[in-house]
């Protein structure tokens, strides 16, 4: 069985809903299964209180799952056109995968959520692809055989799946966004179901 590593940062609930999006889309092809994280909070001057995690929300992310993963797909809200500070923390104490390699290989992906429509939904998602590739990581994103990429009114990008939230981050994910989530889970699932049958 593959395991899929979805690891998230969500404040008012809209990139976990996109994360459980994903881990459909995971849990559709065969030999895969999906395990949802979440970075442990911290402060900033955008969230400046702490946040508990959700009762109904997954657990905080360990070494071990980075390392027992299959493949690994990253989810944060847009911060000034970037990841989140928690996500880029919990990047940042990756130093011992990085050295032993355990991610080197392995398919990866991202997605986002933003308050605007023009937010730095691509930005973000370009910025959480790069500590991936230090790790050695191949990256997946979304071709244009997708159709829904070019009749979104919302969220989409062939960098990932993003969302639009709205200002008040009160906007469900629509059958678009949600859709495009499930692609990414899903052909970063197959990727790494092929690559599992080769080793």
């Amino acid at each position: 069985m593959a395991e899929i590593l979805i690891v998230v940062h969500s404040v008012h609930g809209n990139t976990l809903a996109m994360a459980r999006e994903v881990a459909r889309g995971v849990e559709q092809v065969d030999g895969c299964q999906a395990r949802l994280r979440a970075v442990a909070p911290l402060t900033s001057a955008i969230d400046p209180v702490q946040q508990p995690l959700p009762e109904n929300g997954p657990s905080l992310v360990a070494s071990a799952d980075l390392r027992e993963c299959q493949g690994l797909i990253l989810g944060s809200p847009t911060r000034f056109g970037n990841m989140a500070a928690s996500v880029k923390y919990f990047l940042d104490g990756t130093g011992s995968e990085w050295a032993s390699g355990a991610l080197a290989g392995k398919p990866a992906g991202v997605f986002t959520s933003t308050s605007t429509l023009h937010g730095g939904q691509e930005a973000t998602l370009l910025s959480m692809m790069i500590p991936l590739l230090h790790h050695g990581m191949v990256l997946v994103g979304l071709p244009y055989t997708e159709p829904r990429l070019t009749q979104t009114q919302s969220g989409g990008t062939p960098y990932g799946p993003s969302h639009l939230a709205g200002q008040d981050s009160d906007r469900a994910l629509d059958e678009d966004e949600c859709h495009l989530c499930r692609a990414l889970g899903a052909r970063v699932a197959d990727l790494a179901a092929r690559l599992e049958a080769r080793s």
